[in-house]
């Protein structure tokens, strides 16, 4: 009857622990959360878009002139102002639900001062599933 108890936490609550764990949060406090559309027109209307995934993703496609600040190893206070100042639109994305790099940096803006922060939770799957350029 043990085995039994150790096999049900293996087959049910650790896999759904693990699921919870891995989707980014569907708002960030201080940041506007948007969808792929008005991801757009913020592009169309000049915004800055960072992009803080990884390099090798980066590297394999982006939203046109989006910088890269990976989130992990160059995103700092220093680098977010050197590409814009604290009243400037800035959009933040990544590859989705599943990644939180884009929620993790765009909490950083706004706890920096930062004080038009958009997250695009859906991120780059969307903008290239909507049809929107990509480099």
């Amino acid at each position: 009857m043990k085995n039994f108890g150790a096999l049900l936490i293996t087959l049910f609550i650790i896999p759904f622990s693990l699921t919870a764990v891995a989707e980014a949060p569907l708002t960030v406090e201080g940041a506007k959360t948007i969808n792929a559309a008005e991801a757009k027109g913020l592009f169309d209307s000049g915004a800055l878009f960072i992009d803080p995934r990884r390099d090798s993703d980066y590297a394999a496609g982006r939203i046109p002139d989006a910088v890269h600040l990976n989130s992990k190893s160059v995103l700092s206070e220093d680098t977010l102002a050197a590409e814009a100042k604290k009243d400037e639109a800035i959009v933040f994305y990544c590859n989705g639900p599943k990644c939180k790099r884009s929620a993790v940096s765009s909490e950083k803006a706004v706890s920096w001062g930062y004080t038009q922060i958009y997250y695009f939770r859906d991120g780059f799957p969307a903008w290239k599933e909507a049809g929107y350029p990509v480099e």
